[in-house]
Parts: C-alpha cells; sequence; structure tokens
C-alpha cells in the first residue's frame, strides 16, 4: 500500500503524533493488550514508527462518559503520515471499550531514522498491565469493620460508666490534695 505524503511534508520525513485513548475501567488487562495489539498492527501496516507505548493507568474522568466515571488511559506516541492518523481514528471508533480518544500532531518533517525508540517487547507488555488506581486501593485498604472487634453492632462499643461521669476529673498537672489527718473513714 502506498504511503500518503502531503506537498507540503519534505520527502523521507514523517509527522510526529501522539494518541491517547480512554477504556473502560472494567476493561481486563487481557483487554487492554488486545486493543493494543490492533493499535499497533495499524502503526506498523501503515509505514509508521511507535516511539513511545504507556498505560497512565485507571484515572478519573472530568465528567460522565457513556455512563462512566473513571477510565483507563493509554499514551502513544509515533511517527507517521496524515493517513495512518485517519485510519487508527477509525479503528478506535469501532472497539466497543474505547469511550475517547484524541490524536495530537507535535511535530512534521521528522527525520525516521533519526529519531529514536523506546519500545522493546516489556514496552507492550507493561502497557497492558493496568494498576489499581488510588481509590480503589483505599478502598481494598479499609478494614471490614471500624471498631475492630468483628460485629457489626455499635452498641457495646461505647460504656457508660455513671459514676465515673459523675466525679470531676482534676485539670492536667493538678496535684491531688491529701485528706486531714483525723478525718479516715470507718468501715
Amino acid at each position: 500500500m502506498a504511503r500518503l505524503q502531503s506537498q507540503r511534508d519534505a520527502p523521507n520525513t514523517a509527522r510526529e503524533y501522539e494518541t491517547i485513548y480512554i477504556l473502560r475501567p472494567n476493561t481486563p488487562n487481557e483487554g487492554v493488550a488486545e486493543v493494543n495489539t490492533k493499535v499497533k498492527a495499524i502503526i506498523e501496516a501503515q509505514g509508521g514508527k511507535i516511539l513511545k507505548v504507556d498505560n497512565w493507568g485507571k484515572r478519573r474522568l472530568a465528567y460522565e462518559i457513556a455512563k462512566e466515571r473513571k477510565g483507563i488511559y493509554l499514551y502513544w506516541q509515533y511517527l507517521g503520515t496524515p493517513g495512518l492518523v485517519e485510519e487508527t481514528e477509525r479503528n478506535l471508533r469501532m472497539l466497543d471499550n474505547v469511550v475517547r480518544y484524541l490524536t495530537v500532531k507535535v511535530d512534521e518533517n521528522i527525520d525516521v531514522g533519526a529519531r529514536p525508540t523506546e519500545i522493546d517487547d516489556t514496552s507492550y507488555e507493561r502497557a497492558a498491565t493496568t494498576a489499581a488506581d488510588e481509590e480503589d486501593i483505599f478502598l481494598k485498604g479499609m478494614p471490614e469493620h471500624e471498631d475492630g472487634d468483628g460485629d457489626d453492632d455499635d452498641e457495646d462499643d461505647f460504656v457508660y460508666d455513671e459514676d465515673a461521669a459523675k466525679t470531676p476529673t482534676p485539670p492536667a498537672g493538678a496535684v491531688e490534695p491529701t485528706p486531714p489527718a483525723g478525718d479516715k473513714d470507718k468501715e
């Protein structure tokens, strides 16, 4: 397939793009890997060069999208032609797990051979693994019961002692007075 080349692009150069897409938060790591494999295949089939792939993890969205409040963010940086972006976005639009995507042109007339790539096999594996977000970590770290005794009722957690409530407590640092020598309690 012939690569599309714009008239204003210098020969043997490409444009640098960044694409961020958001997946549904309940997408398993296998589903993330599947979408990443599809995007990788599209970029390579169109003659593009992948520079960087990163999974930013599960984050809260600014507003609700497709009835979701969170999403898994994936970041791709690559070199290619304008037709590559159209094909990538067309395929992202057809995937059910993708709720949003955005591509930005970073630079143009980039010498493809001069740009180093940060990609190896482990990069795709890391990008397919989504860590739990801070809220999930916090909720999983909470004890099941706040009182720690294992029961659900809060009735016996606080014991009220009427006698202790009637006896005034001396202020901190105060010295208790000693009773006079002649007033001893007789029993």
